[in-house]
């Protein structure tokens, strides 16, 4: 309930951000064109969100017949969660990470990285999805999206104004006045992007780890997906910045700064959180995702690359062609 009255709040307050961007170029006439502006700008990230982001990141669909273990495992979680069975995108990096996406749970995506079913073993894979699921679950992808839409359209709007807005310098900040807008309104923007993304994270970690029942599983892959991403780069993320929070862990390389400018909660803190959480449920979570695994006992020996990883790998006696190769 609090981040969902904390999460309305910055919303408000981005499309009030919005609204004096357009009063400060254009006045009167520019507040009203900037907030029919606004709505467009949400009515389009509504309906298209999902397209845009999943086509910003090269993301490719997934069918059951190349992956069919991870549907399954997808399949057994979503059941769990009580939602529809999320569309499967795969985004061709060696950076663990994963995003879900979807104005609503009945056409929610998840998407996930080459890295992540790589590096990740079964339990931590399933522990991420059940955290992108808990995502499409609580809506945070519509607003995390719109967010975003908003964000990048009151950049492009303090740029507009510098250019084509004022020409009889009439702004009430005047000409160094509209400078300094230009540059600070799409920091403002930014900083409220952050503080929705970091106020969505923590629920849907709490979230993930009961609908997998493995806490300790989610707090694994925090941590292998953090370390790995400092020496693994995201190029779609980097080529579109923007999309960055909508990730379980920021994965972009220059993010290693202040909490006042970070997408994410610090991961150490998430972490503190999930042992706490699986100490209060007072199972140390062996066995809990076993309904929700792959075909795979929890504890089978790992000499084969196995289905996260392209190529072949053996199961019995037959070598069979891997689902990512």
């Amino acid at each position: 309930m609090m981040n969902t009255l904390r999460t309305t709040v910055l919303l408000a307050g981005m499309t009030a951000l919005f609204m004096g961007v357009g009063y400060l170029i254009g006045g009167e006439g520019g507040m009203v064109m900037a907030l029919g502006l606004a709505v467009a700008v949400n009515a389009f990230a509504y309906w298209n969100s999902d397209k845009m982001v999943l086509s910003m990141q090269n993301a490719r669909e997934l069918s059951r017949s190349n992956a069919p273990e991870l549907f399954d495992m997808t399949a057994r979680l979503a059941e769990r969660a009580g939602l529809p069975m999320p569309k499967l995108y795969l985004i061709d990096t060696d950076q663990p990470n994963a995003f879900a996406t979807g104005r609503s749970p009945d056409v929610g995506v998840v998407a996930v990285t080459r890295g992540l079913v790589r590096h990740l073993d079964d339990r931590e894979v399933a522990a991420v999805i059940a955290h992108e699921l808990a995502h499409i679950k609580h809506r945070d992808t519509l607003v995390m999206t719109i967010t975003a839409t908003l964000a990048g359209a009151i950049s492009i709007l303090a740029q507009f104004g510098l250019f084509f807005g004022n020409r009889d310098n009439d702004s009430p900040l005047g000409l160094f006045g509209t400078i300094a807008m230009v540059l600070l309104a799409p920091i403002a923007a930014a900083l409220v992007q952050m503080a929705v993304s970091r106020t969505r994270e923590y629920g849907a970690d709490k979230e993930g780890a009961a609908i997998c029942g493995d806490p300790l599983a989610l707090a694994s892959a925090l941590e292998k997906i953090t370390a790995i991403s400092r020496t693994r780069h995201n190029m779609p993320a980097e080529k579109a910045p923007a999309m960055a929070h909508m990730y379980i862990a920021n994965p972009l390389s220059g993010a290693r700064m202040d909490n006042l400018f970070a997408t994410h909660p610090d991961p150490a803190n998430r972490i503190a959180a999930l042992k706490a959480m699986d100490a209060e449920m007072g199972t140390s979570g062996a066995g809990n995702w076993v309904s929700v695994a792959v075909r795979r006992e929890p504890n089978a020996a790992r000499t084969t690359p196995g289905w996260r990883t392209p190529g072949t790998h053996t199961r019995g006696s037959q070598n069979t062609k891997g689902p990512w190769g």
